[in-house]
């Protein structure tokens, strides 16, 4: 499945609904606002969403950020399946309760998202409050012969919103274990929500000047794409640290060997163990592996030998018909071929 694939509805609303299990995952059911961006069903304002009673008054008061709100969970959605697509777990998130580097990952995308989305939706002007970073409208470098200008983006704003709509004060969640997972959710909000992105803003310039001689350059800040971003957070799920589910003073790694290496704000969190992503599980929403298209000559998690666990795989072959070898003719018409080609496609058993 490619980068554009687009994420169902059916998909996004389970991310939705799996998100929102618990009172300690109540970040999560913010989500929701994705779904109309996905294409499905969709009530005006603030009324569709279960939203913690902090979000519904932060949606009630700027209702135009909705909007960027919604976009900002299907970005992040969107990109976590962009960047498993080819690997056992494909992001159909598990439940929020078990507590995974999978889950992990979803809370800090969707963050990273929404942050990603608020922010352009400033620099857009659709937003009162909000514009260009005005801390960069003067200044440059002479020698260099370029300027501040243009609008750039003001990430600032993006991470201060993201941080009021998404934290969950830790002493609002009730017991140890709930204090635990709460703290660990708002280290991984904040892990996709605030330092990678001031990472990933690059200098945009315009070239000013006789014949186009770029004698001057208007320049500005602007984000980067989101899969720039997505790889960066993927890079963080591969090196995730699993830390005791038993909180004290802070959050501490599980391993008391490596308990003297600090816990840096972009790392992502997780207590539980990954389940078994190769045979389904109806209880915890694993589809399994089998049936999944894989890549025979890959040694990656594309390849049939990894994505089908050792099972095996199933190969097949589709024909494609095809206009070709397009010519045009006076006149008026194209002439085209009708082309066929044979593809071996392997699907795991």
């Amino acid at each position: 499945m490619g980068r554009g694939a687009p994420l169902g509805p059916r998909l996004l609303l389970r991310a939705a609904l799996l998100l929102a299990l618990g009172p300690a995952a109540a970040a999560g059911t913010w989500t929701w606002l994705g779904i109309a961006a996905a294409g499905g069903p969709e009530k005006p304002g603030c009324a569709s969403p279960p939203l913690s009673r902090r979000q519904q008054e932060l949606c009630e008061q700027k209702p135009e950020l909705v909007p960027a709100i919604r976009e900002g969970a299907r970005l992040g959605l969107q990109e976590c399946r962009s960047q498993f697509r080819h690997e056992r777990w494909d992001c159909r998130p598990p439940p929020a309760a078990r507590r995974t580097k999978e889950t992990a990952f979803i809370y800090a995308v969707t963050s990273a998202g929404l942050v990603h989305s608020v922010t352009r939706s400033c620099s857009a002007g659709n937003m009162t409050e909000c514009s260009c970073d005005m801390n960069l409208r003067h200044g440059g470098s002479a020698s260099e012969g370029w300027h501040w200008g243009g609008c750039s983006d003001d990430i600032h704003y993006g991470m201060s919103f993201s941080r009021r709509f998404l934290d969950v004060p830790v002493k609002n969640v009730t017991g140890k274990s709930g204090s635990g997972l709460a703290a660990m959710n708002l280290h991984n909000n904040e892990a996709g929500s605030s330092v990678p992105l001031r990472s990933f803003l690059r200098m945009d310039c315009r070239c000013h000047g006789v014949s186009g001689s770029c004698a001057v350059k208007t320049c500005w800040k602007t984000m980067s794409s989101f899969e720039k971003i997505g790889r960066f957070l993927k890079d963080k799920y591969e090196n995730s640290i699993q830390i005791s589910d038993r909180l004290k003073r802070k959050l501490r790694r599980k391993e008391k060997s490596q308990r003297k290496i600090p816990i840096r704000k972009e790392d992502l969190l997780y207590v539980n163990k990954s389940p078994n992503y190769c045979v389904e599980d109806q209880k915890l929403g694993i589809p399994g592996t089998q049936g999944r298209e894989c890549n025979r000559t890959s040694d990656g998690p594309d390849g049939c030998n990894l994505l089908c666990c050792g099972r095996g795989y199933n190969t097949h072959v589709v024909r494609h018909v095809e206009r070709c070898e397009c010519k045009f003719v006076w006149c008026c018409y194209v002439r085209c071929r009708r082309c066929e080609t044979m593809t071996d496609v392997h699907t795991c058993k």
